[in-house]
């Protein structure tokens, strides 16, 4: 810096002219610093970020059993596989799962199986709710996965469709408050009913028993005798009651309800799929999908198998196998998979070790310490798998994954960053996913091996 001599003044011109140049040069280095920081913590999310657009969560309720599935062990022995000993290659060198997948065995390059999921809890509401939000039970009550997706994704980015944008399909998770401390607004629409059924009596939607036709001369009928709002028409003052009206008859009658009804589809996707309850609530799923509704979760119950496990396998796993490997190859054929998120998991697995004493008599319990899910499309690759258990399936030897791991990768491939807050009702700001693993949890961090 030049020396001023003793006696030598600064015009005031010159005064302000150097403090603006110093305010310039430190507004650009802050800018640059600001640039700089965005640039690397856009560098820094897995180029998958933000590819989804929707997630189709297949609820597993009761647990399957990971060995029967996505991690057969066939040199664990008889007390381990039982009859489901003869695995079966898949379309992926090297990728093997069980026998009564033949299906899903055909499509393995369109989806990854996580072998190491681990959580150590037995109880289904503990380990639903812990699989759900990514958290153990403690002060508050957080929002699972479909809670926050319609949050984020729905309610508070301008979401106006006519359908709510969480939907389950067909009765609550139930064990918890899928919306926690989010409150109501973020409650799932669950639309009850018998989906294999045509029409599809969506509750508040569908009015059971009722043609459409019908539907239809009820509402020329109210509207006919309905003589006070016909006095006030020219008014405007019932504006908002009539939108409010026309908006309920659209969801009724209109394009939105149609959404649920499978008798629109051609017999051979229906054919592809299967007509069972879980196949119909798979096609309507992709139907909500193509609509443009963000997080749809079936609720799928029955694999809570202590007891007969063998014999509810082969009665489940075959059609199971046939409508999830039809949905995924439909999303794909429609060029939806690479927008549309398909996780399918429990709340945890099946014990490896059969209980042959009665009363089980061939059955598994509740295993939280090592099962498997498989997850598709919107952004993560197919064809691989990440973790791995030991020879018998019992514990994780390989790249552990929590379900905060999986829920944050989700979320990641939605768009939002899974180091967004909430705000609860005491005020305090949380993650949305924990900033580090339960205790007695263990994590291998976001799946960026298939992000």
């Amino acid at each position: 810096m030049k020396k001023i001599k003793k006696g030598a003044g600064i015009s005031r011109r010159g005064f302000l002219s150097g403090v603006s140049k110093a305010c310039v040069a430190a507004g650009l280095g802050v800018y640059a610093l600001e640039r700089s920081a965005a640039a690397a913590e856009k560098a820094a999310r897995p180029k998958s970020f933000g590819k989804a657009k929707a997630v189709i969560q297949l609820w597993i309720w009761g647990g399957p059993c990971q060995i029967d599935t996505f991690d057969p062990k066939p040199g664990a022995g008889y007390d381990y596989c039982g009859p489901l000993a003869n695995p079966i290659p898949t379309n992926v060198d090297g990728i093997m799962i069980g026998q009564l997948l033949p299906n899903l065995a055909k499509c393995a390059d369109k989806y990854s199986l996580l072998r190491s999921l681990s959580h150590g809890q037995g109880a289904h509401e503990t380990a639903a709710y812990l699989t759900q939000t990514g958290r153990m039970p403690g002060r508050y009550v957080f929002p699972c996965a479909g809670a926050v997706v319609s949050k984020f994704k729905g309610y508070d980015s301008g979401y106006s469709k006519m359908i709510p944008p969480y939907i389950v399909m067909t009765t609550p998770q139930g064990r918890f408050s899928e919306s926690g401390f989010l409150g109501n607004k973020y409650k799932p629409f669950a639309t009850g009913g018998d989906p294999g059924r045509v029409p599809f009596e969506v509750e508040g939607i569908v009015a059971r028993g009722i043609s459409r036709k019908r539907q239809e001369i009820r509402r020329d009928i109210l509207a006919s005798t309905n003589t006070f709002n016909l006095a006030m028409a020219s008014s405007g003052y019932l504006k908002k009651s009539d939108e409010a009206v026309e908006q309920a008859y659209n969801l009724v009658l209109g394009d939105a309800g149609q959404v649920f009804d499978v008798s629109k589809e051609p017999d051979s996707i229906r054919q592809e799929y299967g007509r069972d309850r879980f196949a119909n609530s798979c096609l309507i799923a992709r139907r909500l999908v193509e609509y443009g509704v963000p997080y749809i979760t079936i609720n799928y119950g029955g694999w809570d198998t202590h007891k007969g496990h063998f014999e509810a396998m082969n009665r489940m796993l075959p059609p199971t196998d046939k409508a999830v490997a039809a949905l995924i190859n439909d999303l794909d054929r429609r060029g939806l998979l690479d927008s549309t998120i398909v996780w399918m998991t429990g709340e945890f697995g099946r014990t490896p070790k059969i209980d042959w004493a009665p009363p089980y008599c061939g059955g598994r319990g509740h295993w939280g310490e090592a099962f498997s899910q498989l997850i598709a499309g919107g952004g993560f690759k197919g064809g691989v798998v990440v973790g791995k258990t030991d020879e018998r399936g019992e514990r994780v030897v390989e790249r552990p994954i929590s379900p905060g791991d999986v829920i944050g990768s989700i979320y990641s491939n939605l768009g939002i960053d899974p180091d967004a807050t909430l705000t609860t009702p005491q005020a305090d700001i949380v993650r949305i996913v924990p900033d580090k693993p339960e205790e007695g949890i263990v994590s291998g961090g976001l799946l960026t091996e298939i992000m």
